[in-house]
């Protein structure tokens, strides 16, 4: 049974723990960053009067470690640490003096953060009041997963704060649940391991149009949102998460499910029929095979909307222009071409044809309260069926581009994971120099060997991946574009221009530049069973014809090596072990 203490820390203190890693976001049971600026303004004027507020709740790893993890407080801790870094003023509008508390100046000097050094600031009294303001502080001890998802369950019930999708995922741990949350964050953009410090919340949370705080996943640039089938306010509600659900319930289950809040609570009741029959239909489904379909039909929509020239879903599908949501007619398109792509084995073989074919086809389609028996919507989903019946045909072979080679979104996701997990990806804008000769960089390519034998000694079950056609730097991006005429895409703060640029300025096929790397792996120096491992693992995707080469790493079992030398990764940086303790400290990981 777990032991609770109470422990009052005032907030210079819990910001030290903050910034030294020891506060940590267990992502099966908290929600994203979702307050307002006048929320957070509004918790920062408490602290300034000394008003009480509610308690923060942690659990202590059982390691030893000095980890917590954070079980109620979240939106609370964030806005006060972000406010101690500048992200916003008070209501105010001073800034927090960060040059008068030495933690933070410290991180700062190191560029960690960055000062609004132009703003007025707090006063010296000011900045105490804030810093030495005590947190009530409870500490959960010798507490088990189960304990802690209780725990967070009733206080999310107390006053009902959480929306309803995110009720019913907090803390729940089946396979269906979880299917929903990882395909949730895949198309949203915020994928990451599912224990993340808090610093790191910004970079999976969703900045929507009027917050503008800073975070790294843009609402507008989601796909829910930018096709205009779900509101920005949507996404943070996590309704999102409510589509994809009632879609997979749709896919394993024998027949199409009633949409309704009703029918979702007792796909996520774990002592309900509805929820134990989805669970033995999912696991003989298999939820890895739902996922690669789900991802594969949603890049099958993202195609078609992009085909003849760009166009957003709302208006291929609505002639007029509306501001309304269309989740219930986006299952009828989801679920149309997931049963002609994976049910009858067909390929779309015109996608200009197939956005040609949905067009205004919306306001032939039952929206609303009467689209969501099950009888109704498979008359809807029978009428698209219809509708792009010329545009398929028959597919051989769809495992390859189906179940094995990478997605659209998981390429996005590698890129944007690439700035949080830096040992495990590495970003090549490809294998020429920037110099308009369109000449194979050699130091590259042997770089690329280095680097995946560094990746390799990172230590059993680490899977690595050096991906080519993305420019880290702005500089890179803008000599790309001087040199191969090509713009590329953004993803977070990188720019996708992919490999095909490459292979017509040398004048190879796509099938020729893939062929010269297989050659020049398989006659490096790596040592086996790395090199056999990653020549099985090439991985190419067209990625909005740009081109897209992932060199995957797979885990290795004992050290690797290239030519006889051993490399270690150090952050983004690949090191040669030089000394034995180096040589050591590798041998010791496996």
């Amino acid at each position: 049974m777990a032991d609770l203490a109470s422990q009052p820390t005032v907030i210079q203190s819990l910001y030290s723990w903050f910034r030294e890693g020891k506060l940590y976001v267990n992502r099966q049971y908290q929600r994203k960053l979702v307050w307002t600026l006048e929320e957070k303004q509004k918790l920062i004027e408490s602290i300034q009067k000394q008003y009480p507020i509610p308690a923060i709740l942690l659990s202590e790893r059982s390691d030893g470690s000095g980890i917590f993890e954070i079980i109620d407080g979240l939106q609370r801790l964030h806005a006060i640490f972000s406010f101690i870094e500048n992200s916003f003023p008070d209501l105010e509008d001073n800034f927090f003096d960060v040059s008068q508390f030495a933690t933070a100046k410290t991180y700062a000097d190191d560029n960690i953060f960055e000062v609004e050094s132009s703003a007025q600031k707090l006063s010296a009294k000011g900045v105490s009041t804030i810093l030495d303001y005590t947190l009530a502080l409870s500490i959960m001890r010798n507490s088990n997963d189960e304990e802690i998802n209780d725990v967070f369950d009733r206080i999310n019930t107390y006053g009902h704060r959480l929306s309803d999708q995110e009720r019913r995922q907090a803390g729940v741990s089946t396979s269906f649940s979880t299917l929903v949350r990882t395909l949730a964050c895949s198309v949203r953009g915020d994928v990451s391991v599912e224990k993340l410090p808090l610093y790191d919340m910004p970079s999976i949370s969703i900045d929507l149009p009027k917050m503008q705080h800073g975070y790294d996943v843009r609402a507008d640039e989601v796909f829910w949102v930018d096709s205009g089938v779900l509101r920005s306010t949507d996404l943070r509600d996590s309704l999102d998460e409510q589509v994809i659900a009632d879609l997979i319930a749709c896919v394993v289950g024998p027949e199409l499910i009633t949409r309704s809040k009703v029918t979702l609570d007792e796909l996520y009741n774990s002592n309900s029929k509805t929820s134990s029959d989805l669970a033995s239909q999912l696991e003989v489904y298999g939820p890895e095979k739902m996922e690669d379909e789900f991802k594969y039909v949603l890049a099958e929509i993202i195609k078609m909307c992009g085909s003849g020239g760009e166009g957003k879903l709302k208006e291929i599908l609505f002639n007029k222009p509306n501001s309304n949501s269309f989740p219930s007619i986006f299952s009828f398109i989801f679920l149309a071409l997931h049963e002609k792509i994976i049910a009858e084995n067909k390929k779309i073989s015109d996608y200009k044809a197939l956005k040609d074919a949905l067009t205004d086809c919306g306001a032939s389609l039952t929206q609303g309260q009467k689209a969501t028996a099950p009888a109704e919507r498979r008359k809807n989903v029978n009428i698209v069926k219809g509708l792009m019946e010329d545009v398929f045909v028959d597919d051989k072979d769809p495992r390859n581009h189906i179940y094995v080679d990478a997605s659209l979104t998981d390429i996005e996701n590698w890129v944007r994971r690439s700035g949080m997990e830096l040992s495990n990806y590495e970003l090549k804008q490809g294998i020429l120099r920037l110099d308009g000769k369109n000449e194979i960089d050699d130091n590259v390519v042997e770089k690329i060997f280095k680097t995946a034998c560094a990746m390799a000694n990172i230590g059993p079950n680490n899977t690595g991946k050096i991906i080519l056609g993305v420019c880290d730097s702005p500089n890179d991006a803008e000599r790309i574009l001087e040199i191969h005429g090509v713009s590329g895409k953004q993803v977070a703060s990188r720019t996708i221009v992919g490999i095909r640029r490459e292979a017509e300025a040398l004048n190879w096929t796509i099938e020729e530049y893939f062929q010269y790397l297989r050659d020049q792996l398989s006659g490096s120096g790596l040592s086996e069973p790395l090199k056999s491992g990653i020549l099985t693992n090439l991985d190419f995707n067209s990625y909005y014809e740009l081109g897209i080469l992932v060199i995957k790493v797979p885990p290795m079992d004992e050290p690797s090596y290239l030519d006889e030398e051993m490399f270690w990764r150090e952050g983004d940086q690949t090191i040669l072990a030089k000394s034995a303790k180096d040589i050591a400290t590798i041998v010791q990981r496996f």
